[in-house]
Order: C-alpha cells, then structure tokens, then sequence
C-alpha cells in the first residue's frame, strides 16, 4: 500500500511555488507553506488567493470550496514549521549552493521518514540528495507551470531513491489527478531537454537576423500548431531562468553546443530584458508582470499598403503539377478570385487534378464552409492545360512538382523561355536551395520560394523564401498574393529548412535519440510534450504521421548544410528507415498502427 500523505510543506512561494500549494490544497492535504521572510511570505499569499479568485470567478471553483482550500494552508517563515510534514517539495530560484543549503537544512528539521523533493527543471536531483544523510528518500517532483493547470509530472529518481519512495510518490499524483512519468536524473529530464535546445535555436535564428520576432513565432504557431510562439515563451518563462536552464543543460548534458546559450540571451538578461516579469524581453509588455504585447521600435508596419509597396499587380496565376500540394494551391488561388491555368503532364492528369479539386471544393459546400455559387465561381476561373506554353501571359507561376532539383530546374529554365518578362516564378519546395532553382533562370530576380502547408486549402501558413538575388519588388509582390489569399506570409532567407522545418526536425531527431538512449519510452516522451507543453501532438506522434523518411531526408539537409554534431541524423530513425517502417503510411514506425 502506497503512503498516506496527510500533510506536505512546500518551501519558496514564487509562481511555481504558490501554484504547487494550490494543487495539494485543492486535494484536499494540509499545506505548510514556508518562505524566507515575512514580506516574501506575504506575496505568495496574495499570489494564491489571486489564482483561486480567478479560478471563482471563471465558475472553475466554488466560493465555499475556495474558502475551504485556503483553510489547508498554513503560512510561516522559516524551515522550522516543517518539522512535522509528510513530504516537502523545495520550489526555489534555480541554483544548486541554494537548494543543497535548504536541503541540508530540511534534513536536519523533518522527521527521519519525511521524504524530500525537489521542483528542480534542470539542476542534478543527485547533487541536491548529497547535501542530506538521506538521499534515497530524496526525489525530483516537477510540475510545469501553471501547476492548477498543466497535467504533467516528472517524477525524476536518483540512483539510489529508494522504489518505495518512486512508488509512493507516483501514487500522490494520480489523487493530484496529474499525469506522471518517471524518469532518471539526466539534464533537463523529458520535457526540457526537447523545448529548450528549440527555443535556444529559435534566439540564434531571431540573434542572426535571418526572420523576425514575429514571422518566428507565427511560423511555428501556424505551421505546427503550438500554443506559443518560441521567442514569446522565452518572454514568459523569463530570459534569465531560461538562460539558467541552457547553462545547466550544457554544462551536465555532455556539452552539445545546441544547449549554449545564444550569447544574444546573455546580454539581454544582463541589460534587464528578463521578457513579461520585467516588461520587455524579446517584445514589450504593457508593463512588468502583464501578458499584453505592446508596439515597439521593432514592431512591423503591417498595414496592407505597407505590404504591398512596390507590389506588381497580380491576375493570372500559373500552377504546374499534379500531386496533393499543386490541388490544394489551385484551389486556395481560385478561392481567393484569381485565374488560376493548371498546367499538368497530359490530359489524364489534369481530369485527376480537376475531380479533386471539385471534390474539395464540394466537401466544402456540404459543411456549410463554402456556398454553391462561391463553388460554381472558384471553378469557372480555372483553365486546365498539358502544355507549359499557357503560361506565355501569367502574372505568377507557382511550381508544386516532385522534390528533385534537376526537375525543378529542368521546368525553371522552360519557364524563363516561355514567360513574359516581370511574371514572378515561386517554387513551393520545402528542402531545396530556392537559388539553386532561380539560377536555371536568366531571372533570378523573379525568382522567390513560397512554401505552402499541407493541405493548402486549411493551412493559414506560407513561408516565403528570398534569395541573395530575389529583388524587393519580387517578395513584396508574393507577401501581397499571401496577404490576398488570407493566409499569413512569414519572410525568411533561403536556408535549409527555412524556418518550421529547421526548428521542428532537430526537436524530433532530439526525441529520437531520447528513445534511443533508452531514457524513457515514447509513449511518455509523447505524454511530457503534449502535457508539458501543449503540443498538439507528441514527436512519435508526429514522425508517424510526417513519414519517417521525410523526417529522415529533411534532417539529413539540415545537417549537411549546418554540419552542426548535434543535428546528425539519430542512428535508430535511419534504421527504422531502413528496415521500411516509414510510419503510418507503411502501417508501422515508431508505433505499430495495423489494428488502427
């Protein structure tokens, strides 16, 4: 039988510490809360009662059920009021002298069989158990913020946490109602490890002016469906924790140069910019503590003649291709009131092209999304043809054919002869070098990348990727297309992966080799970063569904073109790859889906 935990102490009574008492006390478990100082002890009370208040009038708490909870909780200054407890979960600033002090400390003040936990989100749970004579009670507990809310627990043991502990421990969170993995004491556990090599990459990218704050953020809020940008989560979990947690990350992970912090967020804590608790990090706040964004000297003038300056008038739009991404493009263009010439490889193909975008378009009507004359509009705009020479007067060419570079270039050269001069020609690839492509061309200038999203028609994003030689008129011109189409058009240079590509695949190569190591099991890899982070999907998930050999082939360009070590390929993916589990499509890859 799993312990009975009638009373916990929880000490440090910041946001994570306020919000770990309000899950215990919710619960129904007596709660010593304990800070340094009366003035400390104070905002941790406001703290409490603030979230509760809300939480009343949101109607998720009843107001007697309030008044009840905070009946549990027991206020002091001081280590000493734990003498009596259960179990103490520290909640303090991420520094190891710090911890292994309150530690020593708690060891000396709670009764031999009180277990001790830590919140730690980076720091060895090991090196804190030290500081103690009783380090196989010790154990990491961490909650993610906000801990009312966020499901997930890490349950992190040391070598020598005794099982009974792991197993007592694992049982208080299922009456917290909370979702457990347990773990070994590694760098940054699951959760971490995976979100913070991204997020310091998406600094390098912002550091390196390669997109901006906002096309980051939106392009990995749009293109995978996360909650938050990158850049304004680092606002939210503040520049200095994060800068902390890289450190040690970097420090006790074996050194991978993807968890050093970008030296951008080293002189930004030191100016000051911590992101929303100091009023302005990677954007400005309203003021310190508050979520509103507010416009500064980096916000973009997004007014629609800001956008189109130096635009070309677009009418008559080209799209070569026949497969799922070309239907969805001819689509979205003819939608949005353009005439649209699908150019296809023979007349067969264009019937193919032509039933599947009327059966879109149809599924459309039936849920009431589209009305019959909209339908019956967007298909008399579009002209089907076999022959590249209907392009001779189109305003804009979007090419969706296969991945392969010396097609691309083979059907970019053809376009140069045919086109009439000033037509923008956009290449939809998502790995490929854009100037390879425009170079085929006696163009380059014209030449720009619009990377659509599968499916096209429900996708709010494109990427579009300037060259060295794309001119300004050029990527005006697309940004008012994506502009008119309704969908969001983030500008990034013309590098391998662009921008979603390059911050997701590391991430779930990251995972990969996390599974490889045998830390944990992809089912709770899947769970922490759903759970944790509000990801839409786990990375098993996620390479299942994507194709482990598009997983593969993307962040083999990566690391080809950034010859980064920690962007190698995992070992088990080009396997898996090999042995011809591709994911879903083969009925098996990380998962096996045969009897799905």
């Amino acid at each position: 039988m799993a312990r009975e935990f009638s009373t916990v102490g929880v000490v440090g009574l910041g946001t994570m510490g306020a919000g770990i008492v309000e899950v215990f006390a919710r619960n129904g478990i007596d709660v010593v809360a304990v800070e340094i100082s009366e003035p400390a002890l104070e905002r941790g009370r406001v703290t409490l009662t603030g979230s509760t208040d809300r939480a009343v009038a949101k109607g998720k708490l009843a107001p007697e059920d309030r008044d009840a909870l905070l009946d549990r909780v027991h206020f002091a200054v001081g280590l000493d009021a734990l003498h009596s407890v259960d179990l103490v979960i520290e909640a303090v600033p991420e520094h190891l002298d710090l911890k292994q002090r309150i530690f020593a400390e708690l060891d000396r003040v709670c009764r031999p069989e009180t277990i001790l936990a830590t919140n730690t989100s980076s720091l060895s749970v090991t090196e804190i158990s030290v500081a103690t004579t009783r380090p196989n009670q010790v154990i990491g507990i961490h909650f993610f913020n906000p801990a009312p809310v966020m499901k997930l627990v890490e349950v992190v043991r040391t070598v020598v946490t005794a099982p009974e502990v792991v197993a007592d421990v694992e049982a208080l969170c299922a009456r917290l109602g909370k979702v457990d993995v347990t773990i070994n004491d590694r760098a940054g556990f699951i959760a971490n490890a995976l979100l913070f090599g991204y997020l310091n990459h998406a600094v390098g990218m912002f550091e390196s002016h390669y997109a901006t704050r906002e096309d980051i953020d939106a392009a990995m809020k749009l293109g995978c469906g996360l909650p938050m940008g990158p850049l304004a989560l680092m606002d939210l979990i503040g520049l200095d924790t994060a800068y902390e947690i890289l450190d040690t990350m970097y420090r006790r992970g074996g050194r991978d140069r993807r968890h050093a912090p970008v030296p951008l967020l080293k002189q930004m804590v030191t100016a000051g910019l911590l992101g929303r608790k100091s009023g302005r990090g990677f954007y400005t706040y309203e003021r310190p503590g508050s979520p509103v964004v507010v416009p500064d000297e980096a916000t973009p003038l997004a007014t629609e003649a800001a956008l189109a300056d130096g635009a070309r008038a677009i009418a008559k739009v080209g799209v070569v291709g026949s497969g799922t991404m070309a239907t969805g493009i001819i689509e979205v263009f003819a939608k949005a009131g353009y005439e649209v010439i699908s150019v296809t490889r023979g007349a067969e193909k264009s019937a193919k092209v032509c039933e599947a975008v009327k059966t879109s378009l149809n599924k459309g009507v039936v849920r009431g999304k589209l009305a019959e004359a909209d339908r019956d509009a967007a298909l008399g705009r579009i002209s089907w043809s076999a022959t590249l020479d209907h392009l001779a007067d189109v305003d804009l060419v979007v090419e969706a054919v296969v991945e392969e570079l010396s097609v691309k270039k083979a059907l970019f050269a053809s376009l140069d002869e045919i086109c009439k001069p000033g037509v923008v020609l956009a290449t939809t690839t998502s790995s490929l070098p854009v100037i390879d492509v425009a170079m085929a061309t006696h163009r380059p200038a014209d030449v720009v990348g619009l990377h659509f999203f599968n499916p096209a028609p429900i996708m709010p994003l494109v990427e579009l990727v300037r060259t060295i030689r794309t001119s300004p008129e050029t990527t005006a011109t697309a940004r008012a297309v994506c502009a008119a189409l309704g969908k969001t058009g983030v500008v990034c240079g013309d590098r391998s992966g662009f921008i979603v590509n390059a911050l997701l695949f590391p991430y779930l190569n990251d995972a990969v080799k996390m599974l490889e190591a045998s830390y944990s099991t992809a089912d709770d890899i899947d769970h922490a970063m759903k759970l944790g982070c509000g990801y839409p999907m786990g990375p098993f998930e996620l390479l299942d569904v994507v194709g482990l050999d598009v997983s593969l082939a993307i962040q083999r360009e990566l690391y080809l073109e950034l010859r980064e070590p920690g962007f190698a390929p995992a070992p088990l993916l080009e396997h898996l790859v090999t042995a011809g589990y591709l994911g879903r499509k083969t009925r098996r890859g990380f998962r096996d889906h045969s009897h799905r």
